[in-house]
């Protein structure tokens, strides 16, 4: 298992690298603005704009920029400074990132409760009327995006422009150091659509999973042998039917950790998506590059961990 673990790091090191140097050159080769032109801001004259150059190391050659940008990144996880605000892009991610992965986790605890349990309750009683209700209001909650169901909830449920005013400052994010209490109660409504169409489709992956599971020989020994239904349910049957569930889990807290735009966009609240879409407004490549790598990290170690607890939950993986 550790050399294994030790061969899926070297590998997510060198994807990374692969990852930053296409960024690099997207960023540096195809511009759709002068870097040095942006960071002088009103003050467009040639030589302004020619000393901004050579302080951003941009005279230099491609290659000797790459080199340079690596090496700050490796040795001191330097990501550049904006070209918008001059402020370091590190500390402009580290700043907005507790607001993200406070949004993503608490989505991701919500959907993975809700959905699991509509997909288990669906699988044990197959085409009764629960089962196709769930499934059909499944389908209804996939279908619907993001933006449009965090509006209508705003307009039904948040205190200050909703019809029904049950949660205070809905739309008014709190930090968690600030406020448990008011990070608490900002934090609802966007976690329900997060995990509205994720435990969508979860719930229907779980209820299908299961379904095949609880028709195994292995199954039929466990009740032969006079297991309680729950045990057998719980202890043989989800823990063979979770691993399409584990897979897709990692992948999606990987990816909403840097791009969930949407959902913060709508909030307000100022996150990593937020912060990568005002810098695609005014083209500040390094925080938009910075951004990029740090989804790239996200999903590397996310696929990492869901390997590993392959092993755990099913005892007929291994790794060597």
């Amino acid at each position: 298992m550790t050399r294994y673990i030790v061969r899926r790091l070297l590998w997510g090191v060198l994807l990374l690298i692969i990852v930053s140097a296409l960024l690099f050159v997207m960023f540096r080769v195809f511009p759709t603005a002068d870097p040095a032109k942006l960071r002088a801001g009103r003050l467009q004259s040639q030589k302004i704009i020619a000393e901004i150059r050579v302080n951003l190391g941009l005279n230099k050659p491609l290659i000797t920029q790459y080199w340079i940008y690596m090496k700050n990144l490796v040795l001191h996880f330097d990501l550049g400074y904006s070209y918008y605000s001059n402020a370091p892009v590190k500390s402009l991610i580290l700043e907005r990132l507790p607001a993200t992965v406070s949004l993503v986790l608490g989505g991701a605890v919500v959907w993975l409760v809700s959905g699991l349990g509509v997909g288990i309750i669906s699988a044990l009683r197959p085409r009764s009327r629960l089962d196709r209700f769930s499934m059909g209001g499944a389908l209804v909650l996939v279908s619907a995006p993001e933006y449009w169901l965090g509006l209508i909830l705003l307009y039904v449920f948040a205190a200050d422009i909703g019809q029904v005013k049950i949660f205070p400052g809905a739309n008014s994010y709190v930090g968690l150091t600030s406020d448990p209490v008011k990070w608490f109660t900002s934090l609802i409504l966007p976690w329900l659509v997060v995990a509205a169409g994720n435990a969508a489709i979860y719930a229907r992956l779980i209820r299908g999973s299961l379904i095949e599971v609880l028709g195994q020989d292995y199954i039929r020994t466990a009740r032969a042998k006079g297991l309680t239904e729950r045990r057998v349910v719980l202890r043989h049957g989800v823990r063979s039917a979770i691993n399409p569930i584990v897979t897709i889990l990692g992948l999606d807290i990987g990816v909403l950790l840097g791009s969930s735009v949407l959902v913060e966009t709508v909030f307000d609240i100022p996150g990593i998506g937020r912060l990568n879409f005002d810098a695609i407004t005014h083209s500040d490549f390094p925080i938009v590059q910075g951004t990029v790598l740090f989804a790239a990290l996200f999903i590397i170690v996310a696929n990492i961990l869901v390997d590993i607890a392959y092993a755990y939950l099913d005892p007929r993986v291994r790794y060597s």
